[in-house]
């Protein structure tokens, strides 16, 4: 007689805390193996798993319990609502990327009110940033850049299963948005120090692409080069944003003051009370 569902999840549950994983990932494979919402799997857990279930779920449980994060197990992660395909040529997009996307909506509005905004997104990866952007802006004309080609293949298709209209370009960095203006630039690019490695999980630290984790000048070379590059490349009005490590606020406040010295730039913090954002916007 197979499992019910309380009785795998709970198995897994207690096999991924035995070893120091996320217990949690359990329930998010059990909810992707049945199709189940989480109020339905809760209000189902005596239902019995089918053979083929229980069969896929051990299996993946099997990947979990070797440390692979669950977001590549099944394929999938949500971001600002909408479902993203990953693997690992991607980061697996955070909730605190979201907050940069949030962040973005607002104030562009209020910057261009009425205006057919240009907006770039650097380093894309799996598309979630510049996806969101366009869902929630249809009217923007949105471009997204990655140097991966294996990124770009999992972000267009991110972009045709969510319905948005991108113009996706392979380059490093701004090469491949030199030759136009922009009114908006978005980037979460790879900010971790060499030397933060050995802080790090497991999880992230053995699965996820180090290229777009780590950079050199203790992590701070990516923002460099973006304050070196972007003041040649945006329009009058402006709007930058740029997500940072927790203890980069300052090093990347001050780049961006120094590239921009009539701007208002901002560092804003995340839900967790930590730097997280940084605001670069001009209004002429």
């Amino acid at each position: 007689m197979t499992e019910k569902i309380y009785e795998a999840l709970g198995r897994a549950s207690s096999l991924l805390e035995e070893k120091g994983l996320e217990p949690h990932a359990a329930q998010m494979l059990m909810e992707f193996i049945t199709k189940k919402s989480r109020a339905t799997l809760f209000a189902d857990v005596r239902e019995p798993l089918t053979e083929q279930q229980h069969e896929q779920f051990w299996a993946k449980a099997t990947e979990l319990l070797e440390g692979r994060p669950v977001q590549y197990v099944i394929g999938e992660e949500s971001f600002y609502g909408y479902p993203f395909k990953v693997d690992n040529s991607v980061l697996i997009p955070r909730p605190e990327t979201e907050e940069l996307v949030y962040g973005a909506l607002e104030r562009g509005r209020k910057l261009f009110p009425n205006k057919l905004i240009t907006v770039a997104d650097i380093g894309t990866g799996s598309g979630a940033i510049a996806v969101s952007f366009k869902k929630e802006w249809p009217e923007s004309s949105v471009t997204a850049t990655d140097i991966s080609e294996g990124a770009l293949t999992i972000a267009r298709h991110n972009a045709m299963t969510n319905g948005a209209d991108i113009d996706f370009r392979q380059g490093d960095l701004t090469a491949p948005i030199a030759h136009e203006k922009w009114d908006i630039v978005l980037s979460n690019p790879p900010y971790i120090a060499h030397a933060e490695a050995e802080l790090m999980s497991g999880a992230v630290l053995d699965h996820e692409p180090h290229n777009a984790l780590f950079a050199e000048e203790d992590g701070l070379y990516f923002y460099r080069k973006l304050a070196e590059d972007l003041p040649a490349l945006m329009n009058k009005s402006f709007l930058i944003a740029v997500e940072i490590g927790y203890l980069q606020g300052p090093a990347v406040h001050k780049l961006f003051q120094e590239a921009f010295p009539t701007a208002l730039v901002e560092t804003v913090k995340d839900i967790n009370g930590k730097d997280r954002i940084i605001f670069c916007e001009t209004c002429e």
